[in-house]
């Protein structure tokens, strides 16, 4: 997480890039407001940069920064090739205005004005509404000696606090929540928008699986159909 100012606290979620984590970069990517999209200045633009760029318009994604990394490793001229790389690439996409921000984790160069632009978005960002029922689908499970099962993701809707009941859906398992650590600091309550991790009574790590659905107990309706909108990518 990214503490900005006194006021604002930003979870980050460090996707994997290789084709064949794609599947573990969309369940990281669910639920995010805005996206940090690196491109590197010694590459430009891949065929997996396509395939990212379009998960974030899948998913829905208008918000965020196109950052070109590495900017020590080529020449002036070449940033400002990748530079109008990058604007060609975004171009009728929903990103198509985010701003292009050059930068260098070994220089430092252009970070400081990096993080004033990402406080800048993020306080754009209408904070997501506690009302509605609560979810959280499931994107890690884990034990810790001492506590038990430990479930994280991001709360997508509502809100949960220490002591509720919930049950975990599709497995009809119904428990308690024990604790609750919010971006790894102790917390009553989780809200929407936020990743969270909850600690669970009496369950064991084996009967949980990523992709399970943590909600209020009779809340969430079992089906067999589902309801799609498809989209074609471009070619």
């Amino acid at each position: 997480h990214y503490r900005i100012g006194d006021d604002l606290l930003v979870g980050i979620v460090d996707v994997p890039g290789h084709e064949r984590f794609i599947r573990h970069m969309v369940a990281g990517a669910w639920g995010i407001d805005m996206v940090l999209f690196v491109i590197a200045a010694d590459e430009g633009v891949m065929p997996q940069t396509r395939e990212h760029m379009d998960i974030c318009d899948i998913l829905g994604v208008n918000k965020g920064i196109m950052v070109i990394t590495k900017t020590d490793l080529v020449d002036a001229e070449m940033v400002d090739l990748v530079r109008e790389d990058v604007k060609d690439f975004v171009a009728g996409r929903p990103l198509e205005r985010a701003p292009v921000m050059a930068v260098s984790a070994n220089t430092g160069e252009g970070l400081e004005a990096l993080r004033e632009k990402i406080a800048d978005i993020a306080r754009q960002i209408e904070e997501r509404s506690r009302e509605g029922i609560f979810r959280l689908p499931v994107d890690r499970v884990f034990t810790i000696r001492g506590l038990g099962t430990v479930v994280t993701g991001t709360c997508i809707s509502g809100a949960v606090k220490t002591g509720d009941e919930i049950e975990i859906f599709p497995l009809s398992r119904q428990t308690r929540v024990k604790n609750i650590q919010v971006y790894h600091e102790d917390a009553q309550e989780a809200i929407a928008g936020q990743r969270a991790a909850l600690n669970l009574q009496g369950v064991e790590k084996n009967d949980i699986t990523r992709g399970v659905i943590v909600g209020r107990p009779g809340t969430l309706m079992y089906s067999h159909r589902v309801d799609a909108s498809l989209k074609y990518l471009k070619l």
